[in-house]
């Protein structure tokens, strides 16, 4: 016996027409823009590099540690800026970020002078994104276009933070699986990792390194015993790149063939695994390290960020809106 089947009613066509409008504009919504704030803030990103600018001009050092916050937001939840919110139970008291994170008054005065200048537009999470790429060419490394429009989260996670953020004691097969993790590859991984051309790193976190292994060099591993003393002095500070510790180059990956890494997880990235035939191109190669850095930062950049009504953006960077 034949089915038949009658055709869908108007109504049932016009419901499908709209649900499929509905997903078209939440997906055109969770795009992400280049010129997000060109009418609603015109002067927010020269407002942004200006402020950077000056705190790179004042520490070199804060180049490296607004890198870093973004890195540390993205990395857990995505980029939503909820590494910046205040709390007993936040990622800012996370055992990476615990009076290990700073910058924070740098995003603070950026905030404050685009509420200023355009009140409740401009998300903390884009703020960070635009730090980190001004941070980099301030210091000389490659820029690269920052998509915008991301929003801020509501919540922040402690043992997001926990769990998701490689340390300085990784192996090679932890770095490579927290980044696969969030979608990178093992290539964009080295690459990035490339980021300690610039900053420091307290002796708390190297002393290991500096008494108890044998894939370093002897007269750096003298330097840095002289730097951090077996016991006391945690807080004591040596550059990730002793060659330029202020520049943003390719020196890091030399650093690293001739075991000069600082900490553990920089020295397993050349220590007869995979990764080495990276290191080496880098080393033989600046053009495609600053190529392949832009591009990674381009894509950690875009790790599952708020758009459209989802979150909020804070007037107050360490606080949800009232």
């Amino acid at each position: 016996m034949a089915s038949h089947r009658s055709a869908p009613s108007i109504h049932t066509t016009t419901k499908v027409c709209l649900l499929f409008s509905v997903l078209l504009v939440r997906m055109a919504s969770a795009q992400l823009s280049s010129t997000f704030y060109n009418t609603s803030c015109p002067n927010a990103l020269s407002t942004i590099k200006s402020a950077i600018d000056s705190a790179v001009s004042t520490e070199a050092r804060m180049g490296a540690s607004l890198l870093r916050l973004h890195f540390h937001d993205c990395f857990v939840q995505g980029c939503d800026a909820s590494v910046l919110l205040d709390g007993s139970d936040g990622e800012k008291v996370a055992g990476p970020n615990d009076n290990s994170l700073r910058g924070f008054d740098v995003i603070d005065t950026v905030k404050s002078q685009l509420e200023t200048a355009c009140a409740g537009i401009v998300s903390c999470a884009d703020i960070l994104a635009i730090a980190a790429r001004d941070s980099v060419v301030a210091l000389g490394g490659p820029s690269w276009t920052v998509q915008l429009g991301r929003r801020d989260s509501t919540t922040s996670s402690q043992s997001g933070a926990n769990s998701d953020l490689p340390g300085p004691a990784s192996d090679l097969s932890d770095l490579i699986s927290a980044f696969s993790n969030k979608g990178f590859t093992t290539k964009e991984m080295v690459a990035l990792s490339g980021s300690h051309t610039i900053g420091q790193a307290k002796c708390l976190f190297f002393r290991t390194r500096a008494y108890s292994e044998t894939n370093i060099d002897s007269s750096y591993q003298t330097s840095l015993q002289s730097q951090c003393p077996s016991t006391g002095g945690d807080d004591n500070l040596s550059p990730l790149d002793v060659t330029t510790p202020t520049k943003f180059d390719n020196a890091y990956f030399t650093n690293l063939k001739n075991k000069k890494g600082l900490l553990h997880s920089d020295q397993e990235l050349f220590n007869g695994g995979s990764t080495d035939a990276q290191v080496n191109a880098y080393i033989a190669n600046t053009a495609t390290f600053r190529a392949d850095f832009a591009n990674a930062m381009k894509k950690m950049g875009n790790l599952s960020p708020l758009t459209g009504t989802s979150g909020q953006i804070r007037k107050n960077c360490r606080t949800v809106n009232s």
